[in-house]
């Protein structure tokens, strides 16, 4: 499937997309066949999936945004919920003219709202990838320590403090290098709102897919950390479990290694869009 409305595969395209109320700003890199589309963590903007994308298929169009009050989009004038979100996503596909279906990737936070997603538009989805997130607010929850060092964005606007407890909270290679996640926060151009973040937060706080998982029928990729603070390996299990056509893909690192690691789960999400995992 060629790029669309003549775009050249390579073509970058970046701007704020007015939908539904909201203000988004989008990342493009168009290309050919089955766009992939990426959900951020809480907070997050889209540039630090740089790593990621980097090592995926330079032919791919791959489409990233920020979520309300997060990195270049405005904040909400109002709180949300993720089935808001999942709509607010399909019209920005829609004014982008991105082809459908897609393939949709959910990190942390981003994975209730690509689970969401599919739940909304089934027929707009061929395959999930769900990495190091969830059930929302039914799941085998973090540390209590855990939880409080998410209750703030401080860590995107605090390099310090991010270094600091880099390793307690997000594990894996953090846990030996604390300054990889303080560098990755470097890369955001905005630091994240307390509004917006907090709007996320909540979000995530009155959601969740445990009961639905089993109407789920793409195939669908669970890629999680054995040292993930803040999704205990277990919710991956569960989720294996109710997910009817899932494979599960366990890796020795932490819950940003999609990121700090992309060199080695890239591929593993390659082999996966190809129908080989």
């Amino acid at each position: 499937m060629p790029a669309e409305r003549g775009r050249q595969p390579g073509t970058v395209e970046e701007r704020l997309v007015s939908v539904l109320g909201q203000r988004i700003w989008v990342h493009v890199r168009w290309g050919e066949g089955v766009p992939l589309v990426l959900c951020n963590g809480i907070g997050a903007a889209l540039d630090e999936l740089d790593p990621l994308v980097a090592q995926l298929n330079p032919a791919t169009t791959v489409v990233r945004f920020d979520a309300p009050g997060s990195g270049r989009s405005a904040k909400s004038p109002v709180p949300y919920g993720f089935p808001y979100l999942a709509v607010t996503l399909m019209r920005l596909l829609r004014k982008l003219d991105v082809p459908v279906p897609v393939d949709i990737l959910g990190l942390s936070w981003g994975g209730a709202l690509a689970q969401q997603f599919v739940f909304q538009y089934p027929r707009r989805c061929r395959r999930l990838i769900l990495v190091a997130t969830a059930t929302g607010a039914i799941m085998i929850p973090a540390r209590p320590a855990t939880l409080w060092k998410m209750l703030t964005p401080r860590r995107f606007r605090d390099r310090r403090y991010a270094a600091e407890i880099g390793g307690d909270l997000y594990g894996g290679r953090a846990r030996t290098d604390p300054t990889v996640v303080a560098k990755r926060f470097d890369q955001q151009p905005v630091e994240a709102s307390r509004g917006g973040y907090l709007h996320q937060l909540l979000a995530g706080s009155v959601w969740t897919s445990i009961f639905a998982l089993p109407l789920i029928r793409q195939p669908t990729l669970i890629l999680a950390g054995t040292d993930d603070p803040i999704i205990p390996i277990i919710n991956a299990r569960i989720m294996h479990r109710r997910l009817p056509h899932s494979t599960l893909h366990m890796h020795g690192g932490g819950h940003v290694d999609l990121i700090t690691n992309a060199g080695k789960l890239a591929p593993v999400i390659e082999k996966f869009r190809q129908g080989e995992a």
